[in-house]
Parts: C-alpha cells; sequence; structure tokens
C-alpha cells in the first residue's frame, strides 16, 4: 500500500520524509478523514495507539491538537497551525511534539490529494528531521496510520 522514501543530505543533514498511498475511497471522502476530529480519533496514529481527544480550528492559521495514548505508557500530545487549506486536493501543516526530546524539531507536513479510478492517491512530505530515528519514527506512525486509515474506509463500503 505504502511506497515511501527518505532523502538525506550528510553535509546540512536534511532529513525528509516521503511517502504514497492508494486509498478506496474519493478525495473528499479522505479529505474529511484527514480534518474532522470525529473521523481522525477513529484512525490516527500506529498500531495500538489511540487517540482520546482530537481538537481542530481548520482554517489557514487555525490549530490543532490531538493526545495519542500509546497502548502501555502515558499519553502526550502534538500540536501545530494548518499553513494552506485546499479542499480536497491539499493540507499543509506543522507538527509539533508538545513534550519533545532532545532529537525533535518541529516539522512541516505536505499531504496532497489525487483522483484515480475510484480511488485517492494520498502522497505525503514530512521534514526536515533532525536525525534518521526521528525520521523512521515518523515513516512507521504514518504508515501505520494510513493502514488503519484504509480499514476505517473499508468498514464503510
Amino acid at each position: 500500500m505504502n511506497e515511501e522514501t527518505g532523502n538525506a543530505e550528510s553535509g546540512g543533514l536534511i532529513l525528509d520524509l516521503d511517502l504514497e498511498c492508494t486509498l478506496d475511497a474519493p478525495p473528499e471522502e479522505v479529505f474529511r478523514m484527514l480534518t474532522e476530529s470525529a473521523e481522525l480519533v477513529k484512525w490516527w496514529g500506529p498500531h495500538g495507539f489511540t487517540i482520546p481527544a482530537a481538537e481542530v480550528s481548520l482554517t489557514e492559521g487555525g490549530s490543532y491538537r490531538f493526545r495519542m495514548t500509546p497502548p502501555d505508557g502515558d499519553p502526550f500530545h502534538l500540536s501545530g497551525e494548518f499553513l494552506e487549506i485546499d479542499p480536497p486536493w491539499r493540507l499543509v501543516y506543522t507538527f509539533r511534539w508538545e513534550e519533545p526530546t532532545a532529537d525533535d524539531r518541529d516539522t512541516v507536513v505536505d499531504l496532497a490529494l489525487g483522483s484515480t479510478d475510484e480511488a485517492t492517491r494520498l502522497v505525503l512530505s514530512q521534514g526536515p528531521f533532525l536525525t534518521e530515528e526521528r525520521l523512521d519514527l515518523h515513516r512507521s506512525g504514518w504508515t501505520e496510520s494510513f493502514e488503519k486509515l484504509q480499514a476505517v474506509l473499508n468498514s464503510r463500503t
């Protein structure tokens, strides 16, 4: 389902994540799943994680904040601001951990949606990351999240 690449520039340590998947739903439905609190809580996060709270103010300059709970740990938060909103084709926002570790930095997520035969091609770009470890964490998190998103979409057909 996912294709991914990582771009690294050793001198300046520029680490970007690029993922792509095809989802069995029209772009309008996928965009809604990416932007509405009631939908985000159903699929966001890696396998085993839950989202007990998601606040979204979907306007350019608006913000979002999610509380994530891992399978065997304490809840933590992520948040950011919406930079560009072009329904149902593009969504760009900042991504920050509210309880960052030393190797975290704010990144920018760019989600581009394209229409295919009764499906949506979703392309994600995120970065820059400070370390390969953080890039790998996000690669696995997004990959599992997209698997969960497809499962939710499949349950509706």
